[in-house]
């Protein structure tokens, strides 16, 4: 059975929406490596509409760097969505119908890790599911004030369970969490 991992950018206030107003300041060559590895380990990206719109907006105009963008161009991509009838950026097929029965028959697929990135509503859902394996938060130390929450008001408790922990010299911590059955 594949694992099944979602990562997040956060701000100390639990903020995940657009990291890319708070987050490079922290981007340094020990948080890339963080980012480097969750990539080697996946095979499959998975996606909410959202993230999959502003991604498919700009990785495909990125050039090949034998690195970030090439991963994510050339890795075969799910986007969960209702509204989306076709995708036409490479290796992207739209999941319409019955999306947490399709992802739990991706898991029993042969491969490596599928990994979700952002997708915060998409991820709720999966946690409720039972179908995430690994929740990796790089909490970043600073309070943006405003933005989406990765858990909102109205969510069921979802119990977890520290598998690792790791500080970063530039004050991030690399928080990677397990579902707790309890």
């Amino acid at each position: 059975m594949r694992k099944l991992t979602a990562s997040f950018f956060m701000s100390l206030d639990g903020v995940v929406d657009t990291p890319q107003a708070w987050h490079f300041p922290y981007m340094d060559q020990q948080l890339m490596e963080a980012v480097g590895a969750t990539m080697a380990a996946s095979d499959t990206i998975l996606l909410g509409r959202t993230t999959f719109e502003e991604w498919a907006s700009y990785w495909p105009e990125q050039a090949g760097d034998g690195g970030m963008a090439d991963f994510i161009n050339n890795t075969p991509k799910y986007v969960v969505s209702q509204t989306l009838e076709s995708v036409a950026w490479r290796n992207s097929t739209v999941i319409r119908d019955d999306a947490l029965a399709t992802v739990a028959g991706l898991k029993q697929e042969h491969g490596r890790e599928i990994s979700v990135t952002g997708s915060g509503t998409l991820v709720r859902s999966l946690l409720v599911a039972g179908l995430v394996d690994e929740l990796r938060l790089m909490v970043h130390p600073v309070v943006v004030g405003r933005g989406k929450h990765l858990f909102e008001n109205g969510d069921e408790p979802t119990g977890l369970a520290l598998a690792s922990c790791e500080r970063f010299a530039n004050g991030v911590l690399n928080l990677t969490y397990t579902v707790d059955a309890r």
